[in-house]
């Protein structure tokens, strides 16, 4: 039964989707795995017709909606597309959990891309979605025109691997929305100063409301077994893994922008300076006061996608 604080909390999260969805029209395009077919969401602005699409990848327990400031920011040049990977937000849950893994992720984008009919599209990935990026640029004959990888690279510092998964696929529950948004308001310190209307954005859409054994609770919105391919990655096959990202990435043939918060504990300087010397056109540039990472919410921060993409002048 819900009472009247449950009723006051629901109503609450229903006007924090009503402000986030007020802009982005919401739609799913059907993949397939060997498992079977699953659905896909993605959230879309500006004009549909636009053949200049800007496609926003989010990170590994986060959502399309993470992109809604840069994509309201770019949404006058593109028609801005930010998927929910597969696992994640509005998206379905894959039957078998090892397949939560780059190549399956890249496939669906390319499902996404044939959907959206188009010919070409820049990519905007933030850490998972930099890789996903990567291995779709990296393929002859890819879609990707230019490649923004934010914060991350082929190789991923061990200290990150271990405080994502000191959290990834925990069972959490929250009695509160706000309980909720403070735990992961301390997940995301490393995300740089934000104010308390920001935070509410970037984290409002991570929450969904669940039926407790007493009522009314909050639990996150990606599938805990998200960690399953995680917690079984032995350092042999993370060794091997990474040697292949190496491969794919010296493949990529566009222009690559690597963005590096100063503080990050996942993308290293000794990391970035490898990627600009074994990459084709790759250049770096560092966010102060971030660590992993960047959130572009900042004007500062949309000014350096909006150089690479589109150029200073607007061009």
């Amino acid at each position: 039964m819900f009472d009247a604080r449950h009723c006051r909390a629901l109503f609450a999260f229903l006007a924090q989707g009503v402000k986030m969805s007020a802009s982005p029209r919401l739609g799913f395009v059907q993949c397939i795995s060997p498992a079977g077919l699953h659905r896909m969401a993605y959230h879309e602005w500006g004009d549909p017709s636009n053949p200049r699409v800007l496609m926003c990848v989010h990170g590994l327990t986060r959502t399309g909606r993470d992109f809604d400031e840069t994509a309201r920011a770019f949404s006058g040049e593109y028609r801005v597309v930010c998927p929910d990977v597969v696992g994640r937000g509005r998206s379905d849950w894959l039957a078998d959990p090892r397949r939560y893994i780059v190549p399956q992720y890249v496939s669906d984008m390319v499902t996404l891309i044939a959907r959206l009919n188009v010919e070409q599209v820049d990519w905007f990935g933030t850490s998972m979605g930099g890789l996903i990026g990567m291995g779709l640029a990296a393929l002859p004959k890819s879609p990707v025109r230019k490649l923004l990888l934010n914060d991350v690279g082929p190789r991923i510092a061990a200290s990150a691997l271990e405080r994502i998964g000191s959290y990834l696929g925990l069972p959490v529950r929250f009695k509160t929305f706000e309980e909720g948004l403070a735990y992961l308001q301390t997940i995301s310190a490393s995300f740089g100063r934000h104010t308390p209307e920001q935070w509410r954005e970037l984290n409002g859409a991570i929450l969904k409301p669940v039926q407790g054994a007493e009522g009314l609770e909050w639990g996150l919105h990606y599938d805990p077994a998200l960690a399953v391919p995680f917690r079984e990655t032995t350092p042999e096959m993370a060794a091997a893994g990474e040697a292949t990202m190496w491969r794919m990435f010296e493949a990529i043939p566009v222009p690559v922008l690597v963005v590096r918060g100063a503080q990050s504990d996942l993308l290293t300087r000794e990391t970035v300076a490898e990627m600009v010397a074994r990459g084709k056109q790759v250049r770096s540039v560092e966010v102060p006061d971030v660590g992993h990472a960047p959130t572009f919410v900042d004007p500062a921060q949309i000014a350096i996608a909006r150089e690479f993409f589109i150029g200073a002048a607007g061009a």
